[in-house]
């Protein structure tokens, strides 16, 4: 075969795989996948998910997406419960078994162990008549009419399927408990998925925490002021005592650009006015986009017509946001 013919067999499982699961799909029960859903949905504890070789791999990576999306879960390897780790299961939990044949050997084995453990044993497998399935409190069949492997061997169209079967559970079950962008967000926090949905107000520096002057305060003085809380800016309020200006570094670099004598000129003559915000129930990321944009550092955070902080994009950059 030459290097030419690769994408002709890809394009071929491509369409073997979407053509098999479709089929499949056209004959999955309804009443099954939502007793599936419902009973992981009552849980009081939490998801254990087993499986044994490319099942197990599907297996994982189930667990995983039902754990990311607020439905708490972990993967426990057959083989390994058999030597212990039955102990981490408990009666509140559920068990969901990944299982193309129903017969895998190590789960066989444990059956009767992971019934005493918890009657919440779900499954599913391609066999409804297997032992997994006939053991299982709820069993959903998943079944494919051929694999896309021309051997009809390698497990290639039923993981596929048993893959996308966790994906439709896990956002079903996402959907029916309404779990949040912001919950997402916290179980995200060292990703890039997550930092997506960080707000302005969890990145902003607060304003008990920001240097203030008055408009009549004289620029030396407010280079003092800067310089003591390490910012490299600081806010202005009127006679009013509401903050109505940003003065920053930069405005001090264009002061000086200008051959401005500063000594005896007061901040109201070279301050920004018409400062740039954002809200503080505003995703961080528009904040950068803001920053790019206008191109400055700092972006006052209000509330409503109040300012509450700054957001700067060394705040940003820290904590990964693009």
């Amino acid at each position: 075969m030459t290097t030419n013919n690769f994408f002709i067999h890809a394009k071929k499982t491509f369409k073997d795989e979407i053509s098999s699961i479709n089929h499949s799909l056209d004959c999955l029960s309804k009443k099954d996948f939502n007793s599936i859903c419902n009973n992981i949905k009552n849980l009081k504890g939490k998801l254990v998910l087993m499986g044994v070789g490319k099942s197990g791999h599907i297996a994982a990576k189930i667990s995983s997406t039902l754990s990311s999306t607020g439905t708490p879960s972990f993967f426990i390897n057959p083989s390994e419960a058999s030597h212990g780790d039955l102990g981490a299961i408990s009666k509140s939990d559920g068990i969901l078994i990944i299982s193309n044949s129903g017969e895998t050997d190590e789960i066989v084995f444990i059956l009767s162990g992971l019934i005493k453990k918890t009657k919440n044993i779900l499954s599913i497998t391609g066999n409804k008549e297997s032992s997994i399935a006939k053991k299982s409190l709820v069993h959903l069949e998943a079944k494919v009419d051929k694999e896309a492997c021309p051997n009809n061997l390698a497990p290639t169209t039923s993981t596929s399927f048993m893959l996308i079967l966790g994906d439709a559970i896990s956002i079903a079950l996402l959907k029916n408990n309404r779990f949040s962008p912001k919950e997402f967000a916290e179980n995200h926090p060292g990703g890039k998925l997550g930092k997506r949905f960080l707000l302005a107000k969890d990145l902003m520096i607060d304003i008990k925490e920001i240097p203030i002057v008055k408009e009549n305060t004289s620029i030396l003085e407010a280079i003092k002021v800067i310089t003591q809380f390490g910012l490299g800016f600081c806010l202005v309020k009127n006679s009013k005592q509401t903050i109505n200006a940003i003065f920053t570094d930069g405005d001090l670099r264009r002061t000086l650009n200008k051959k401005i004598d500063i000594r005896n000129l007061s901040i109201s003559k070279v301050m920004t006015k018409s400062f740039k915000s954002i809200e503080h129930n505003k995703n961080a990321y528009l904040a950068r986009e803001i920053m790019s944009k206008n191109k400055i550092y700092s972006l006052v955070v209000k509330n409503q017509k109040k300012v509450i902080g700054v957001i700067r994009m060394h705040e940003l950059n820290e904590s990964r946001v693009f």
